[in-house]
């Protein structure tokens, strides 16, 4: 890498041979600092930062480079260290491998080679570290625990989920099949106090109250025919951690009553045994149902649902944050790329936009695999508007806003909101934004400066 400026130290009690090897360095472009032993090595190593590491074996003590290495593997992680030895001492070097040095290299130096290693390791770090950048960025832009979108409903759901996690409240997250509640689940857990612990996820759909009161508490033998062993519960398989139950709504009546009991007790009693098991679990459910009304036709029970009801996440279907589309398909586009071992093909803007019109009633779920099947049977490098699905092609979503809801809202208002979701859905490009809403790019400047849109 031509343009690569590592800030290196050197670790040598031979001035001479640690000037040799910086100076060798510095004409690439490299920051050296030398340093003549283990103790001045120690200051430099906590109070400065560095990318490469090169050592001697043998300075003041006979494995000082090992100190050093051992010093440096706590204070300057992200570091590479190269370990300077001499034939005799092979052995030992190599031993710093397994202790974590990047590499190690003999006297007396081919300064070629010493370069070449050098700059590798530099390239390595350097690349380690644009990579967690680049992570952090996508997460902190548009993706938090899985989570893709950059709206507001998106961004609300991240700030709940910070809220919430950390505390052992009950949380119900409710929303329409394929929001991603499952995904919103596993981000609790993994921003919890629990998160080294087990998370566990059940689905109660289309289960009948036997078999889900096995699965949920579990049995003892011979509780019924067949079963020959004890068996624990998802209860007690998930203790000390998190557990999940999907589709809450749909848990017969009978079954929501000895649900309740296990929620306020913690104990567990499994089929064909008297004496109950203490369990400790962070309580999360899901459901695509309005338990609301299910209270008041009788058919979920009004105690359990204020019970696991302690805080709740509402996911909005995709068709209400369509701002977020382009960043999904983008990046299902992405995965589904890599998974096959493919280049990545870009979408046209005809294409995306008839994504965006679409209301997807399967939500995320729906979107993924239309994206997936487009990047299958797509030819080129280019998706164009002819590969979309003839079922999100030919709908007619985009005359089916929901235009009740625009009664009594000001002009001003709604245009600010039409510029605002357009700019997001273009990823800022003026040009296409103004081509899309009709107005000339200047038009558009004066009214992001007017409406103090950013």
């Amino acid at each position: 890498m031509s343009d690569l400026h590592a800030q290196i130290l050197i670790v040598d009690d031979e001035p001479d041979h640690a000037e040799v090897m910086a100076e060798s360095l510095r004409r690439l472009g490299h920051v050296c600092t030398i340093v003549d032993g283990f103790e001045n090595a120690q200051d430099e190593l906590t109070m400065g930062t560095f990318d490469v590491i090169v050592t001697d074996m043998v300075m003041e003590e006979e494995q000082s480079g090992l100190k050093v290495l051992e010093f440096a593997k706590e204070h300057q992680e992200g570091a590479a260290t190269i370990v300077v030895t001499a034939h005799g001492d092979i052995p030992t070097a190599k031993k710093s491998l397994h202790g974590g040095a990047y590499d190690f290299i003999e006297k007396p130096l081919d300064l070629d080679v010493f370069r070449n290693l050098v700059n590798r390791a530099a390239e390595t770090v350097m690349l380690r570290q644009q990579n967690e950048s680049l992570k952090g960025q996508v997460d902190s832009a548009f993706g938090f625990e899985g989570i893709i979108g950059d709206s507001p409903a998106i961004r609300k759901i991240v700030e709940l989920i910070r809220q919430v996690a950390p505390s052992n409240l009950p949380v119900l997250i409710t929303g329409e099949s394929g929001t991603g509640k499952e995904l919103v689940a596993a981000a609790i857990h993994n921003q919890s106090k629990r998160a080294s612990k087990k998370y566990v996820a059940f689905n109660c759909a289309g289960q009948s109250e036997s078999l889900l009161e096995d699965q949920l508490f579990g049995h003892v033998r011979g509780a019924f025919t067949g079963a020959d062993r004890d068996r624990e519960g998802v209860f007690e398989y998930a203790n000390s951690g998190t557990l999940f139950l999907d589709e809450i709504g749909d848990m017969p009546i009978a079954m929501q009553a000895k649900l309740l009991r296990v929620l306020e007790t913690g104990d567990v009693v499994r089929l064909g045994q008297n004496s109950d098991r203490k369990t400790d679990v962070r309580f999360v459910s899901a459901t695509n149902q309005d338990l609301k009304a299910r209270v008041k036709s009788g058919d979920f029970r009004e105690d359990l649902y204020f019970r696991i009801n302690g805080a709740e996440l509402h996911v909005p279907p995709l068709r209400q944050r369509r701002e977020d589309i382009p960043l999904l398909v983008n990046h299902a586009l992405g995965k589904f790329s890599a998974d096959m071992d493919c280049n990545r093909p870009t979408i046209s803007e005809p294409a995306m936009m008839r994504l965006v019109a679409y209301d997807w009633p399967g939500n995320v779920r729906e979107l993924f695999n239309v994206v997936h099947r487009m990047a299958v049977t797509g030819e080129g490098n280019v998706i164009t508007l002819a590969q979309v699905p003839d079922e999100v092609r030919s709908s007619e979503s985009e005359d089916s806003y929901d235009v009740g809801s625009l009664a009594g809202i000001g002009l001003d208002k709604l245009e600010k909101e039409a510029i605002r979701q357009t700019l997001a859905m273009t990823g800022g490009n003026r040009e296409q934004t103004s081509n899309l809403l009709g107005i000339g790019e200047r038009t558009l400047y004066r009214k992001l400066k007017e409406y103090g849109i950013k």
